[in-house]
C-alpha cells in the first residue's frame, strides 16, 4: 500500500495568495500542500481508509501539523500502519516504539494502534469491507456541505456521533465523535470546503483511491 504524500515536493507551487479554507495557514507550504491536494478528496481503499483513521486518532490532544510534521516517521515506524502487520506487533515492536523520538510516544496510542488492527482484521474475517462499512453511513456518496466560512462547520456531527458508538463496540479506540468527524472531512466522505477554496471544486470532481 501507498502511504500519502508526507512533505511538500519541489514541483508543489506554493501560492500564499490562493484562497483557501481559513484553517490552512497560508505561509506553511506543508500545510498547504496537504490541503491543496489530499484534504477533501475522496478514499475507498479499505487500508487507506485505516492508515487516515490511525492518523487522526495520533492527533487527540495535539495540533494537526504535529502529525503531518511527524508523518513520515510514524509511517515509518508502524510500517505504513497496514493493519495486517500491525495486528501482529509484539511487546517488543511496544518497546521498539516508545523509544522512537520521531513519532507520538504515547503508550495508550501504541496500544490503541494494535488493538485498532486486530479489530479491523476481525471485521474483514466477518466478510465487512472497511471501505464499504464506512462509507455506508453517507450513502456511499460524499456529503458536500457550503460554508461560506469554515468556522460554521460543526466539529461533529449525527452520522460521527454513530460511527463512533458502532466503531467502539467493534474494539476500535481513539475513535471519538469529533475525531471522527475530522476523519471524514480529511478522507472526502464529507466535503467541508469553503465555497471559495481552491481545492472545493478539485475535491468534488477528484477519482475515487
Amino acid at each position: 500500500m501507498s502511504g500519502p504524500n508526507t512533505t511538500a515536493p519541489d514541483d508543489y507551487v506554493h501560492d500564499r495568495d490562493r484562497p483557501r479554507c481559513a484553517w490552512v495557514p497560508p505561509s506553511d507550504r506543508l500545510y498547504c500542500h496537504y490541503h491543496d491536494t489530499e484534504w477533501g478528496r475522496p478514499i475507498r481503499d479499505p487500508k487507506a481508509l485505516f492508515s487516515k483513521l490511525i492518523q487522526d486518532g495520533q492527533q487527540a490532544g495535539l495540533a494537526w501539523i504535529t502529525i503531518l510534521r511527524k508523518r513520515d516517521n510514524l509511517l515509518k515506524a508502524y510500517d505504513g500502519f497496514d493493519p495486517d502487520i500491525v495486528a501482529h506487533y509484539t511487546d517488543a515492536d511496544r518497546a521498539r516504539l516508545m523509544g522512537d523520538p520521531g513519532i507520538i510516544r504515547s503508550k495508550s496510542k501504541i496500544d490503541a494502534t494494535i488493538g485498532n488492527a486486530r479489530a479491523y482484521l476481525d471485521m474483514r474475517a466477518a466478510g465487512i469491507d472497511f471501505a464499504d462499512y464506512l462509507w455506508d453511513y453517507v450513502g456511499g456518496t460524499p456529503v458536500v456541505n457550503e460554508w461560506a466560512n469554515f468556522s460554521d462547520a460543526p466539529v461533529k456531527s449525527d452520522i460521527s456521533e454513530l460511527l463512533s458508538k458502532d466503531l467502539k463496540k467493534r474494539g476500535f479506540k481513539f475513535v471519538g465523535p469529533v475525531i471522527l468527524y475530522a476523519f471524514m472531512q480529511a478522507v472526502g466522505m464529507i466535503n467541508d470546503h469553503e465555497l471559495e477554496c481552491c481545492a472545493r471544486e478539485p475535491s468534488l470532481t477528484a477519482r475515487f483511491i
